[in-house]
């Protein structure tokens, strides 16, 4: 119900605002939605964990909010941080990435803190008082998660490593590290008129496969309204590539040739825009570090969280690499919600380490703490991660191209996220404390 009205609140604002939606713009909203998921799951295993060690439901469900509260607004600051840098540096449509984000961090906040208690309060109020409704939290079993670190940095290594190898081998067979769409490098549009107007649908199903097999990358498609034009757009065409286009209208589905215009469009994504982008990235991390010294009084969860993060951009990249996914404006889109998205999760984990830090001073060293507090906070990063996984899955199945070039690598990211906040970050942190074991967290 939390999240219904929060979409609501959304759609609302965004159309009060006149913000224009890109889909950076969508990609904001999507990790918006996420951190709002995941702002309430973390409510929600509080309370389970509260009520396993005999409290009351009413005195679980109130400890239960407070004891979240910490994590869910270190893990939404530190991306609004982002996303404020974004909205100062950024340009284009990285603008509408921050307007959105922004938006939806603070809608999901005040849904999660305020909506969600005061529905629960009244659920039991009206009779939801036995545990029974809101389950308990089973002890698991610590796995030594940091004394395999070894093992999952081998592994990321490899990932990492082979995307470098690919971008060579890209460069040597094609001359291009990156399959960079025109938006970065200028390409070719297609004017069409067809004998009748066509829907989006079937010009996905008819038309898209076979010019893409003709061109070997992805085409663009956008319908005229009220009329049977479309235009296509997609890389730099040869000039054999135009003729067997041309040839495939005509004898494929009856369009005249003087119905057929081709011309070059310039790039769009200037180098401006990308030095641009670049750098407000690069000023967010430093934002996010600070931010995080600041509130964990420990600069390496910073330098264990920046890290992590861009260890996840390497394996995306990775990915785009072997995949030879267009890189465009979803490209950047992509990386900046895997960004915001990995940053809060880890920022989970670092919060439960410093809390168990804290309860378990001189009972514990700190490869048991950490081990105890990846375990303690996995399920919230397995609900969470699938929940946002499978709402982009979703976008993938029904979505058109621009938006399945987008989900794809999105899905890959939230997967590599999730790894690199369990297996990676954690395991980091525990080599830079390994070198100076004397310093504490201070409260």
């Amino acid at each position: 119900v939390a999240l219904l009205l929060y979409t609501a609140l959304v759609v609302l604002l965004l159309n009060g605002f006149d913000i224009t939606l890109t889909l950076p713009g969508i990609a904001g909203i999507i990790l918006s939605i996420g951190m709002a998921v995941d702002a309430n799951v973390i409510i929600f295993a509080r309370i389970r964990e509260e009520l396993a060690t005999g409290k009351t439901v009413k005195s679980a469900v109130k400890i239960g909010f407070d004891k979240a509260l910490s994590a869910i607004i270190d893990g939404n600051v530190t991306t609004l941080i982002a996303a404020a840098v974004l909205w100062i540096l950024g340009s284009g449509t990285i603008k509408g990435f921050a307007y959105t984000l922004t938006l939806g961090i603070v809608l999901s906040m005040f849904t999660a803190l305020f909506v969600t208690r005061w529905l629960i309060r009244a659920l039991y109020t009206l009779g939801f008082s036995h545990e029974k409704w809101y389950g308990v939290t089973k002890e698991r079993k610590v796995f030594d998660i940091i004394g395999k670190r070894v093992i999952f940095f081998g592994i990321s290594l490899v990932m990492i490593i082979g995307g470098f190898v690919m971008m060579g081998v890209n460069k040597v067979s094609t001359g291009k590290e990156l399959n960079y769409s025109m938006e970065f490098e200028g390409g070719t549009s297609i004017s069409i008129t067809f004998n009748e107007e066509m829907s989006l649908a079937d010009i996905e199903a008819d038309v898209i496969p076979k010019l893409e097999d003709i061109i070997g990358s992805a085409v663009q498609p956008q319908p005229v309204k009220g009329t049977n034009e479309v235009m296509f757009k997609s890389n730099a065409l040869t000039l054999d590539q135009r003729t067997e286009i041309e040839n495939t209208l005509l004898s494929g589905f009856g369009v005249q040739k003087d119905q057929i215009v081709t011309e070059t469009i310039s790039s769009t994504f200037s180098s401006e825009m990308r030095r641009d982008t670049i750098l407000a990235l690069f000023i967010s991390l430093i934002c996010m570090l600070i931010y995080i010294r600041i509130r964990f009084k420990d600069i390496r969860f910073g330098i264990s969280g920046v890290t992590a993060l861009i260890h996840d951009v390497l394996v995306v990249l990775a990915f785009y690499a072997v995949a030879r996914i267009s890189v465009g404006s979803t490209f950047i889109a992509c990386i900046l919600t895997i960004v915001g998205y990995s940053i809060n999760a880890t920022i989970v984990i670092f919060d439960r380490v410093r809390e168990n830090e804290q309860l378990l001073e001189g009972k514990a060293d700190m490869k048991e703490i950490l081990n105890r507090s990846i375990i303690q906070t996995l399920s919230r990063s397995v609900f969470t991660s699938l929940t946002t996984f499978i709402m982009v899955a979703a976008l993938y199945v029904l979505g058109v191209t621009a938006i399945r070039e987008f989900a794809l690598p999105l899905m890959v990211g939230i997967a590599c996220g999730t790894y690199s906040s369990v297996f990676v970050a954690g395991s980091l942190y525990y080599v830079l404390y390994k070198k100076s074991p004397q310093k504490k967290i201070k409260k």
